[in-house]
Protein backbone atom coordinates (compact mmCIF):
# COMPACT_ATOMS: atom_id res chain seq x y z
CA UNK A 1 0.00 0.00 0.00
CA UNK A 2 1.41 3.11 -0.61
CA UNK A 3 1.75 5.91 1.29
CA UNK A 4 0.29 9.19 0.97
CA UNK A 5 1.68 12.81 0.89
CA UNK A 6 1.94 14.38 3.85
CA UNK A 7 1.07 17.98 4.57
CA UNK A 8 3.66 20.12 6.04
CA UNK A 9 3.29 23.00 8.25
CA UNK A 10 3.76 26.34 7.09
CA UNK A 11 7.34 26.42 9.39
CA UNK A 12 8.53 23.44 7.89
CA UNK A 13 7.82 24.49 4.22
CA UNK A 14 10.11 27.32 4.71
CA UNK A 15 12.94 25.72 6.09
CA UNK A 16 12.74 23.64 3.23
CA UNK A 17 12.20 26.11 0.79
CA UNK A 18 15.21 27.82 2.62
CA UNK A 19 17.30 25.38 2.53
CA UNK A 20 16.72 24.50 -0.87
CA UNK A 21 17.66 28.38 -1.75
CA UNK A 22 20.95 27.66 0.15
CA UNK A 23 21.57 24.17 -1.84
CA UNK A 24 21.38 25.72 -5.29
CA UNK A 25 23.89 28.77 -4.12
CA UNK A 26 25.87 26.21 -3.30
CA UNK A 27 25.85 23.52 -6.10
CA UNK A 28 26.46 26.72 -8.47
CA UNK A 29 30.12 27.51 -6.34
CA UNK A 30 30.73 24.06 -6.06
CA UNK A 31 29.70 23.49 -10.21
CA UNK A 32 31.75 26.78 -10.70
CA UNK A 33 34.98 25.06 -8.65
CA UNK A 34 34.99 21.92 -11.11
CA UNK A 35 34.59 23.96 -14.38
CA UNK A 36 37.82 25.83 -13.37
CA UNK A 37 39.63 22.57 -12.72
CA UNK A 38 39.82 21.78 -16.66
CA UNK A 39 43.08 23.89 -16.98
CA UNK A 40 44.57 22.09 -13.58
CA UNK A 41 47.57 19.80 -14.09
CA UNK A 42 48.54 18.32 -10.58
CA UNK A 43 49.20 15.40 -8.54
CA UNK A 44 47.06 12.82 -6.93
CA UNK A 45 45.91 15.51 -4.23
CA UNK A 46 44.43 17.53 -6.32
CA UNK A 47 43.07 14.74 -8.35
CA UNK A 48 41.21 13.75 -4.69
CA UNK A 49 40.71 16.87 -4.27
CA UNK A 50 38.28 17.25 -7.31
CA UNK A 51 36.97 13.65 -6.81
CA UNK A 52 35.42 15.15 -3.44
CA UNK A 53 34.06 18.30 -4.55
CA UNK A 54 32.34 16.22 -7.98
CA UNK A 55 30.82 14.17 -4.74
CA UNK A 56 29.87 16.82 -2.76
CA UNK A 57 27.80 17.91 -5.71
CA UNK A 58 26.35 14.32 -6.43
CA UNK A 59 25.26 14.57 -2.49
CA UNK A 60 23.95 18.48 -3.42
CA UNK A 61 21.80 17.60 -6.24
CA UNK A 62 20.31 14.00 -4.11
CA UNK A 63 19.42 16.69 -1.23
CA UNK A 64 17.60 19.15 -3.97
CA UNK A 65 16.22 16.42 -5.81
CA UNK A 66 14.93 15.14 -2.14
CA UNK A 67 13.46 18.49 -1.33
CA UNK A 68 11.71 19.02 -4.11
CA UNK A 69 10.17 16.41 -4.10
CA UNK A 70 8.90 16.32 -0.52
CA UNK A 71 7.30 20.09 -1.53
CA UNK A 72 5.92 18.54 -4.03
CA UNK A 73 4.36 15.85 -2.41
CA UNK A 74 3.02 18.27 0.30
CA UNK A 75 1.54 20.48 -2.47
CA UNK A 76 -0.61 17.27 -3.21
CA UNK A 77 -1.50 16.70 0.11
CA UNK A 78 -3.18 20.00 0.82
CA UNK A 79 -2.73 21.72 4.20
CA UNK A 80 -2.41 19.76 7.09
CA UNK A 81 -5.76 18.52 9.10
CA UNK A 82 -7.39 20.53 11.59
CA UNK A 83 -9.41 17.48 13.19
CA UNK A 84 -6.48 15.00 13.26
CA UNK A 85 -3.12 15.22 14.21
CA UNK A 86 -0.47 14.38 11.16
CA UNK A 87 2.34 15.04 9.74
CA UNK A 88 2.47 19.20 9.54
CA UNK A 89 -0.33 19.62 12.46
CA UNK A 90 0.45 22.13 14.98
CA UNK A 91 -0.96 20.61 18.46
CA UNK A 92 -1.62 22.18 21.58
CA UNK A 93 -0.96 19.62 24.55
CA UNK A 94 -1.43 19.59 28.11
CA UNK A 95 0.86 17.67 30.17
CA UNK A 96 0.46 15.94 33.37
CA UNK A 97 2.14 18.48 35.49
CA UNK A 98 -0.52 21.49 34.00
CA UNK A 99 2.11 23.06 31.31
CA UNK A 100 0.28 23.78 28.06
CA UNK A 101 2.69 24.13 24.81
CA UNK A 102 1.85 24.40 21.34
CA UNK A 103 3.81 22.02 18.83
CA UNK A 104 4.75 21.05 15.57
CA UNK A 105 4.65 17.62 14.39
CA UNK A 106 7.37 17.48 11.77
CA UNK A 107 9.39 14.35 9.67
CA UNK A 108 12.78 15.71 10.62
CA UNK A 109 13.71 18.44 12.42
CA UNK A 110 14.55 21.35 9.93
CA UNK A 111 15.13 24.55 11.43
CA UNK A 112 15.59 25.72 14.62
CA UNK A 113 12.12 25.29 16.05
CA UNK A 114 11.69 24.80 19.67
CA UNK A 115 8.73 23.50 19.52
CA UNK A 116 9.05 20.61 16.49
CA UNK A 117 8.41 17.00 17.45
CA UNK A 118 9.17 14.48 14.75
CA UNK A 119 6.54 12.13 14.19
CA UNK A 120 8.81 9.29 15.09
CA UNK A 121 9.56 10.50 18.27
CA UNK A 122 7.58 9.23 21.30
CA UNK A 123 5.17 11.95 22.09
CA UNK A 124 5.06 12.73 18.15
CA UNK A 125 4.42 8.23 17.48
CA UNK A 126 1.40 9.28 20.55
CA UNK A 127 0.05 12.43 18.96
CA UNK A 128 -0.51 10.93 15.64
CA UNK A 129 -4.16 10.21 14.33
CA UNK A 130 -5.22 11.61 17.64
CA UNK A 131 -8.02 14.22 18.12
CA UNK A 132 -8.71 17.20 19.87
CA UNK A 133 -9.84 15.82 23.88
CA UNK A 134 -7.98 12.49 23.20
CA UNK A 135 -5.04 11.70 25.86
CA UNK A 136 -2.05 10.10 25.03
CA UNK A 137 0.77 7.82 26.42
CA UNK A 138 4.42 7.86 25.80
CA UNK A 139 7.67 6.78 27.10
CA UNK A 140 10.23 9.44 28.10
CA UNK A 141 13.62 8.60 29.66
CA UNK A 142 12.10 8.69 33.41
CA UNK A 143 9.10 6.23 32.52
CA UNK A 144 5.57 6.64 31.07
CA UNK A 145 4.21 10.40 30.19
CA UNK A 146 0.60 11.20 29.05
CA UNK A 147 -0.88 14.25 27.97
CA UNK A 148 -3.89 16.01 26.22
CA UNK A 149 -4.50 16.93 23.34
CA UNK A 150 -5.87 20.67 23.46
CA UNK A 151 -6.49 21.98 20.02
CA UNK A 152 -5.00 21.32 16.70
CA UNK A 153 -4.24 24.45 14.30
CA UNK A 154 -2.78 27.71 15.69
CA UNK A 155 -2.78 27.83 19.92
CA UNK A 156 -5.86 28.51 21.60
CA UNK A 157 -4.57 31.31 23.74
CA UNK A 158 -3.03 33.57 20.62
CA UNK A 159 -4.66 36.90 20.27
CA UNK A 160 -3.39 38.83 17.20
Amino acid sequence: MPSEPAPISNAARHALQQELADLHTERRTVAATLQNSDSVVGDRADEADELQRANDLRHIDERISEITTRLHEADAAGPPSTSRVGVGSTVTVRFTDSTVETIHIGETPLAPDQMLVTADSPLGRALLGRHAGDTVSYETPEGQATAVVVSLGESPDRSG
